[in-house]
């Protein structure tokens, strides 16, 4: 592994400090103008200004980078994502760009069963053989670290061959993957009535074998109309954690059930989506250490209005931003849409947006310790901007303008071409 020093960086946003950061501390994105960052071994060994490290370490060791003119920020973390699954719902996405809503399509049998069918159809190696590809996309866009969920399955062994997809790709890609457990993701169709049945069958069945055999590290639930309500939701998510289990959940996302103000109750990492959030459930996760982890991307897709980032942050909550990739409400990986949305319709600044992309989306995955911001000890996990400033990246719409991957002190991703 060659050690690598980076040098003259226009702008070195670090992301340093406590996390998660939380309402104006959002906008501390720990700025250095030409900056330095070296690194040995995979790690961070030093950060700060050009002049002062130059001093202190010989570049003619290091394998030397000149960033005059670029950005240097630390490796962006997706952490909401559904990327293990088989088939896809294009004709799902049509139907609903005419005016079909996303629960109208459930209720005739579609949404989340189609992926069901066709992930239970799939085998281990086609779902590793998918997940790659899906990984290697998420790398161009300068994602470091993502996290994935099952809940394409809805029995036993379909979520197990989920998990253990991401658990090989873990060993053999680049990209770091988190793993959550999202049984509860549906009542599949042997169940329709009897939901709490099946999370019975999920806690006795399932999860002591995704205990055992370090499978996931959270658990989460569709906690939503038609699917899982409050008082199910709650039982589910206590008995997994008395389990050992960290919780998040799918939160508010279509009807306003109070989920926002559950996950606060039971002092889950995340509550996720949010988009119906009540205000008394923004001031409940500000007062907790639950992090709002919003889908800029499903609401886009879905034509729904967009989650209140601005109350949120305004009422001293801590952000995430993620794609919530998955093959029906929201088919895409793309970060340079995230962010654009972020700026564009839920008025977060960039700085923010930053944030919540990077040590916020690390401590909606409890890594904050390992990834998530430019400092000494901590993974060398960057991504080198074709521009100056990250001011360029709303500015370039959809558009991927992350030149240099490195991961774990590797150059995995050196796009060719430059800026005109």
């Amino acid at each position: 592994m060659n050690d690598i020093i980076l040098t003259n960086i226009n702008e070195l946003i670090t992301c340093k400090g406590h996390a998660p950061k939380s309402g104006k501390e959002m906008n501390n994105v720990g700025l250095i103008k030409k900056g330095c960052v070296v690194i040995k071994n995979g790690r961070i060994i030093a950060v700060g200004k050009t002049s002062e490290l130059l001093s202190q370490y010989n570049i003619k060791d290091y394998e030397s980078i000149d960033c005059s003119n670029k950005a240097v920020l630390p490796g962006f973390i997706d952490s909401h994502t559904h990327f293990i699954f088989g088939g896809y719902r294009e004709d799902e996405f049509l139907a609903r760009a005419k005016g079909d809503s996303y629960m109208d399509i459930l209720k005739r049998g579609g949404g989340i069963s189609n992926t069901v069918k066709s992930t239970r159809e799939a085998s281990l190696d086609e779902l590793i053989k998918l997940g790659r590809r899906r990984l290697d996309s998420m790398l161009e866009f300068g994602v470091t670290t993502v996290e994935g969920k099952s809940g394409y399955g809805l029995d036993y062994d379909t979520e197990i061959k989920q998990l253990k997809a991401m658990r090989e790709l873990n060993n053999i890609h680049q990209v770091d993957i988190i793993s959550t457990f999202l049984g509860a993701h549906s009542v599949p169709m042997e169940y329709k009535g009897s939901e709490k049945k099946y999370l019975d069958f999920l806690i006795n069945e399932v999860l002591p074998t995704v205990k055992k055999e370090n499978l996931a590290k959270f658990i989460d639930i569709f906690c939503e109309q038609g699917v899982f309500n409050i008082e199910q939701s709650k039982y589910y998510l206590t008995k997994a954690k008395e389990m050992g289990f960290s919780l998040k959940i799918h939160a508010d996302e279509i009807v306003r059930l109070g989920g926002t103000e559950l996950a606060a109750s039971l002092n889950a990492i995340t509550a996720d989506h949010l988009l119906n959030a009540s205000k008394e459930g923004i001031k409940a996760l500000a007062k907790s250490n639950v992090i709002a982890t919003l889908l800029p991307t499903t609401a886009f897709s879905l034509k729904e209005k967009y989650a209140n980032a601005r109350e949120m942050i305004n009422s001293n909550c801590a952000i995430a931003l993620a794609t919530d990739f998955n093959p029906g409400s929201c088919f895409t990986n793309s970060i340079p849409l995230v962010i654009a949305l972020g700026v564009l319709h839920m008025n977060m600044s960039i700085n923010e947006v930053i944030t919540a992309l990077t040590i916020n989306g690390a401590a909606a995955l409890d890594i904050q310790d390992e990834v998530g911001s430019i400092e000494v000890g901590k993974k060398a996990d960057l991504i080198i901007l074709d521009y100056p400033s990250i001011d360029f990246l709303p500015y370039n719409i959809g558009i991927n303008i992350v030149k240099t991957v490195i991961k774990s002190g590797k150059i995995v991703i050196n796009r060719q071409g430059g800026q005109l």
